[in-house]
């Protein structure tokens, strides 16, 4: 090879040179490999902290479930409690108004005294059916109100449903993001073995590597250019083979 000649190398400084900018070219590529795993290693994160939030939120439901089917219950028992009570109260006032007018009645009869008096007597047990129709009045409110909150009830049971799906869901994109990160890293780390390895095996870096050996006798400013050369091509056969390995991703 002649002296001037644009792949000549000199000394070993030349080669110093060279091995400082292959080292520098794999640590950037190592470094971009290391920002899509972090990158991907958030994006895991993040998906696990709403899966926390949405297991929360559905814990919260299951506790305002079960506080409403306790107070439904309750409900139901003071209702029967209540509609027994009136039941009861409602036979007595009857009976005790038949006999209270039976011997109303038969005290009339008896002593022969008005019908103003046997008036006054039914408006005052008008007055205590309607009371007890009030109350009646009261305890449908209280039945219509509790069907209310059972409507409530099966609502928030349709919601924790949708929410049981959309956990289902969004473990099973999880397991699958998860199984593509372990793909992703795994072909990072042999990405990186590669790399470290490529000075040792590459047939490109063993041939320059010959060739220094060869040119050390040569200018640096030649040596300088055609290690830049070098290490375009070089840039180029690795972004190809990023671009494939993207892809495949």
């Amino acid at each position: 090879m002649r002296k001037g000649d644009p792949l000549s190398f000199h000394g070993p400084a030349a080669m110093q040179t060279f091995f400082f900018w292959l080292g520098l070219f794999m640590c950037k590529t190592y470094t971009s490999c290391v920002l899509i795993f972090i990158t991907n290693n958030l994006l895991f994160s993040l998906k696990v902290q709403q899966l926390s939030e949405k297991l929360f939120y559905l814990q919260l439901l299951k506790k305002r479930e079960d506080i409403l089917e306790k107070k439904k219950v309750e409900l139901m028992n003071q209702r029967s409690i209540f509609l027994k009570i009136f039941s009861d109260t409602k036979r007595k006032m009857i009976e005790e108004e038949e006999n209270f007018m039976k011997e109303i009645t038969d005290f009339n009869n008896e002593y022969g005294l008005t019908c103003n008096r046997e008036l006054l007597i039914r408006k005052k047990a008008k007055t205590e059916i309607c009371d007890l129709e009030t109350q009646a009045n009261i305890l449908k409110n209280e039945m219509e109100s509790m069907e209310c909150e059972n409507v409530q009830l099966n609502a928030l049971q349709l919601q924790k449903n949708e929410l049981k799906q959309d956990l289902f869901t969004l473990q099973s994109k999880l397991k699958e993001q998860l199984r593509e990160a372990e793909d992703i890293t795994k072909c990072l780390e042999a990405e990186k073995v590669k790399v470290s390895e490529k000075p040792q095996t590459d047939i490109e870096c063993l041939r320059i590597k010959k060739e220094l050996e060869i040119y050390k006798g040569d200018d640096l400013e030649n040596v300088c250019e055609a290690l830049q050369t070098e290490i375009e091509f070089l840039r180029y056969k690795l972004c190809q083979k990023n671009l494939k390995v993207a892809k495949l991703v």
